[in-house]
């Protein structure tokens, strides 16, 4: 069924008015239930009222099976981890340190003060040292809900058989995080400890967990009948980013593991929360803030914080930020903190007006408009659907015929701005086909394995022998990795300057110029060595006459034809001077 732009008002007026029809059919269910999408529910085979515990278990089981995107990926075989990997994934290579120190609570906390002691004062100034704080606080307090939230947290401990039955938890220390949750055992170093991965973390704060893991599950991507599905289902998100560089194929070949970890330094929120929760702080006021955004989100080939920064929204946020309660909820930043313009989190939180650790409810272009099939999916009703909800996010500052109408002018920019680079990636692709590009038949080597050679690879951003890549290739590659996602970007984020001149239009136009005039040189290039091969061969046929082999009849002719044709050249030459004028 087809939705018309009629409807697509209807969904997005029944939003703005709170319908949410998920809410409604779990009314009666427990707060997981409602704070979870339905089909991570479905996906995990779980029914509204399993408790906590049950919930947990499906999610960690899904968690660490490596058959669902955990692990070293299935390009395994091709690297290797180096010390520092067990920092970005320390389910799969975190060892603890080879130290026989066996510390109960607090003389883990006295130890570190000397060691570490940055640790310990960030911990000290974080809710996890001080629940009894966390407890007394008064329903008028902004920071109220964190004694609701603290609730939640027991009472998943208590389903979970960490807390017994009444029991409060004292303190959130390190070794509830680095040992086991409320464990009052001295611990060993070098068995006991652990690195917190993202389920760690969800045996305390386990709706975030669920609302994050179920970026899974709702990200969903057309199958278009030319061009198949653009991205594998949850994808692109925080819930599997990993697996994302993991199985990238030039991440896994290049040798150069310390460049490769850059990527990894990015992409391990699957593995970990202190990507935007920063240890051992963990503040909510940071995590917020776009600041929080900006390590990953930024540079050449999505340059988020960079186009939020400069639009209007970026503007007034650096004016008046300061000003803005940062402590209450983000459900309740405009109308009780002050907030004037929207961030990065009260957008890409908000989904039909409530806020959760799932950041792609609303995804539609995925960051990389060249993707094939990703602009025909603008055009289907999943799009559609997609494109309501945010109409809805920002008719929260604008009216809605406003919203649409922007959004009418991202997703029109943008697609021209694919139209434009395609016509040049197409240019390049062609002199690949035609074997034009420098070296192709002389000093191309073909990449590391698994990548195979082609146009324009994204592996030639990083591995570079001989000619490969050539100067079209790379500047096929920044079409599409940089150009159209810059220009994509900068229209999302509402950066004028960024689209047209700065980031978008203008650079794209730049890159087309210079695959154009390398697509001219190359075949002008082409066009002159095939004459010169041409004159060779002629050359080759006339030296043949005037230097004649010492074979029988052939050479014989050779000599007498070369004297014939000397003598035709010189009465040639006497008759050009003698038609001269003096």
């Amino acid at each position: 069924m087809k939705i018309t732009s009629s409807q697509v008002m209807v969904l997005v007026l029944m939003t703005a008015w709170g319908v949410a029809l998920t809410g409604v059919a779990r009314a009666d269910a427990n707060t997981l239930a409602t704070d979870i999408p339905e089909a991570t529910y479905d996906a995990l085979h779980l029914d509204a009222s399993a408790s906590p515990k049950q919930v947990y278990d499906a999610l960690t089981k899904r968690y660490y099976d490596k058959a669902q995107g955990a692990g070293p990926g299935t390009l395994a075989k091709y690297w290797g981890p180096i010390p520092f990997t067990q920092y970005m994934d320390p389910a799969d290579y975190y060892s603890p340190p080879p130290v026989h120190i066996t510390a109960t609570r607090e003389q883990c906390v006295a130890c570190h003060a000397g060691v570490t002691p940055e640790w310990v004062r960030q911990w000290q100034q974080s809710p996890h040292a001080n629940l009894d704080k966390i407890r007394a606080l008064k329903p008028g307090d902004p920071t109220y809900w964190k004694k609701e939230q603290l609730d939640q947290v027991e009472a998943n401990l208590h389903s979970m058989g960490k807390l017994a039955a009444g029991e409060h938890l004292k303190q959130v220390g390190c070794i509830d995080c680095h040992v086991a949750v409320n464990d009052q055992k001295a611990a060993d170093h070098s068995v006991a400890l652990r690195l917190p991965t993202d389920a760690v973390c969800a045996e305390c704060h386990l709706k975030e967990f669920g609302q994050s893991e179920s970026q899974r599950d709702t990200i969903t991507w057309p199958n278009d009948p030319q061009f198949g599905q653009a991205y594998p289902n949850g994808r692109p998100s925080h819930a599997l980013d990993w697996k994302a560089v993991a199985e990238t194929t030039v991440w896994a070949a290049i040798p150069q593991r310390e460049i490769a970890i850059g990527c990894s330094q990015c992409h391990y929120n699957q593995n970990k929360c202190d990507g935007c929760h920063t240890r051992h702080l963990f503040s909510t006021v940071e995590a917020r803030k776009p600041e929080a955004c900006a390590t990953c989100h930024n540079g050449v080939d999505h340059n988020n914080i960079e186009q939020y920064l400069l639009s209007k929204h970026g503007v007034q946020f650096a004016a008046l930020g300061n000003t803005w309660n940062w402590n209450v909820q983000l459900k309740d930043a405009f109308t009780k903190g002050g907030q004037t313009a929207p961030t990065c989190q009260t957008c890409h939180m908000e989904y039909e007006g409530k806020y959760t650790h799932n950041l792609v409810r609303k995804s539609r272009w995925g960051n990389y408009p060249m993707v094939p099939g990703v602009v025909a999916d603008i055009k289907t009703d999943w799009a559609k659907q997609r494109l309501a909800a945010w109409v809805a996010t920002c008719s929260q500052c604008h009216s809605p015929k406003f919203a649409s109408a922007y959004l009418q002018v991202m997703d029109k920019g943008t697609e021209q701005g694919v139209a434009k680079a395609e016509e040049a990636y197409d240019v390049v692709q062609k002199l690949y086909d035609d074997k034009l590009l420098p070296g192709q038949l002389t000093n191309r080597p073909a990449p590391l394995p698994p990548d195979k050679d082609g146009a324009h690879q994204f592996f030639q951003l990083f591995e570079t022998k001989g000619n490969n890549p050539s100067w079209a290739d790379l500047m096929g590659v920044h079409l599409f990795e940089d150009n159209t996602s810059k220009l994509h970007v900068a229209l999302a984020h509402v950066s004028p300057g960024g689209w047209t001149y700065t980031a978008g239009w203008q650079q794209l136009n730049e890159t087309y110029t210079k695959i154009m005039n390398e697509d001219e040189r190359l075949r002008a290039r082409a066009a002159l060595e095939k004459r010169v091969t041409a004159l060779e061969a002629s050359q080759k046929r006339l030296s043949s006459i005037f230097n004649p082999d010492s074979t029988g009849k052939r050479a014989a002719f050779g000599g007498l034809g070369g004297v014939m044709l000397l003598a035709g050249f010189a009465l040639m030459g006497r008759r050009r001077r003698d038609s001269r004028p003096d």
